[in-house]
C-alpha cells in the first residue's frame, strides 16, 4: 500500500486531495467522516474536500477543515487571459473560506526563502500583492472606495533568520490585530502533473516545511489566535515518490505476465523502501525534483494567486483589470 510505504519512508502529503485518493486507493472504499465535490470549468477544475470527524482526520491525515483544489493544467501555458480566469475562479473559491468583516485587517504572509526559486513562492506573491493598510492613517478616504486594510509580510526562513518563521508572524499579529492571516507556501506533491498546475486553499492553516520534512511551528488559529487560511502550489516532487512510481508502473506490467506475476506479487513495502533508499543512496528521501522552467513558473502562478486575494478581498478591484494593481 503506498500509505503504508510514504509512512516508511518518512515522506509527508502536503495536498488533502492526493491524501484522499491515496487512503481511497488502499482501501478501494470511500472515508467515513470525508465529504468531496467537485465542479468543473472552463480552465479549472475545483475540489472540494471537508475533514468532518476527529476519526476521519486520523484516517486521512489531515486536520478537520475544509481544503479546496484547484487543477489548472493550462497556467504553465502562456496565456495571459487564462491566467485572468484562474485567478477570478482562485477568488471565488478564497471568498468561501472569508469569515471576516468588511473593514477588518488581513495580514498575508509569503512563507519561504527568496534566495530558493522552488521555494520562494510566498516571496513573490507578497512583491505583488496589493497593500493597504498604511493607507488607513495616512489617506483614509483612498480605503472608503472597497479596499480593505491590507498587510504583508515575508519573514524568511529560520536557517536565514535565527528566528522561528511562527514566532516572526506571532509579533506581527500580535501588534497589528489582523482579523486573519493568509499563509502563501510552496508544497510538495505526490505526482509531477501537479507542479505549478495545482492551487490548494485550506482554513486549517500551514506547517511550514511539512513537505521536505521539516517540522515546524504550525501557523493556524492555535498558534496565532486569528483565522488562517493556507494557499499553497505544489513546486517539487520528492524524488523517492518519483521511484515508487517507476516501480509501481513496472509491476504493473509484471503482474500482465503470468510467468512472473506470482513474483511481482511478493514485492512487500520493505523491499520496495530497500530498492528506493539504494538507488537514492546517501539523499534517501532528501531529494527533491523541480522542472528547469520554474523560475518562469513561479512567475506566473504568484501573479496568479497575488489577483485572486486582491480580488476576494478588496471589493474595488475590477476582475477583468486586477493586474493593473499587481506591483
Amino acid at each position: 500500500m503506498r500509505s503504508e510505504l510514504y509512512k516508511k519512508l518518512a515522506i509527508n502529503i502536503d495536498m488533502a486531495l492526493e491524501a484522499h485518493d491515496i487512503v481511497r486507493g488502499d482501501t478501494g472504499q470511500e472515508i467515513p467522516g470525508v465529504k468531496m465535490d467537485k465542479q468543473g470549468f472552463e480552465h479549472a477544475e475545483v475540489t472540494v474536500i471537508q475533514v468532518l470527524e476527529p476519526a476521519a482526520e486520523k484516517i486521512i491525515g489531515k486536520p478537520v477543515g475544509t481544503y479546496i483544489t484547484i487543477d489548472a493544467p493550462e497556467i504553465r501555458q502562456n496565456n495571459k487571459q487564462i491566467h485572468n480566469e484562474i485567478a477570478e475562479i482562485l477568488a471565488k473559491q478564497l471568498s468561501t473560506l472569508l469569515k471576516i468583516g468588511p473593514d477588518d485587517n488581513v495580514l498575508i504572509v509569503g512563507l519561504g526563502n527568496w534566495n530558493a526559486t522552488p521555494d520562494a513562492l510566498g516571496p513573490r506573491v507578497v512583491n505583488h500583492t496589493l497593500v493597504t493598510r498604511h493607507l488607513k492613517k495616512y489617506a483614509p478616504e483612498d480605503l472608503s472606495g472597497g479596499l480593505r486594510p491590507v498587510s504583508a509580510l515575508a519573514p524568511g526562513v529560520l536557517g536565514i533568520t535565527g528566528i522561528e518563521t511562527a514566532e516572526i508572524i506571532q509579533g506581527v499579529v500580535e501588534k497589528t490585530k489582523p482579523g486573519l492571516v493568509i499563509a502563501i507556501d510552496a508544497l510538495a506533491a505526490q505526482s509531477v502533473d501537479r507542479i505549478a498546475s495545482s492551487i490548494q486553499l485550506a482554513d486549517t492553516g500551514i506547517s511550514p516545511g511539512s513537505g521536505i520534512g521539516n517540522q515546524r511551528l504550525g501557523i493556524n488559529r492555535q498558534s496565532m489566535g486569528v483565522p488562517v487560511i493556507a494557499i499553497g502550489v505544489p513546486t517539487v516532487v520528492n524524488a523517492a515518490v518519483i521511484a515508487q512510481g517507476a516501480v509501481d508502473r513496472f509491476l504493473q506490467q509484471l503482474a500482465q505476465n503470468p510467468a512472473v506475476s506470482q513474483a511481482a506479487k511478493s514485492l512487500n513495502p520493505i523491499v520496495l523502501e530497500q530498492i528506493i533508499k539504494s538507488v537514492l543512496g546517501p539523499y534517501s528521501t532528501n531529494l527533491m525534483v523541480t522542472p528547469k522552467e520554474i523560475d518562469d513558473l513561479i512567475q506566473a502562478i504568484s501573479k496568479i494567486i497575488a489577483g485572486g486575494i486582491s480580488i476576494a478581498l478588496h471589493p474595488s478591484v475590477d476582475p477583468e483589470e486586477f493586474h493593473m494593481y499587481l506591483h
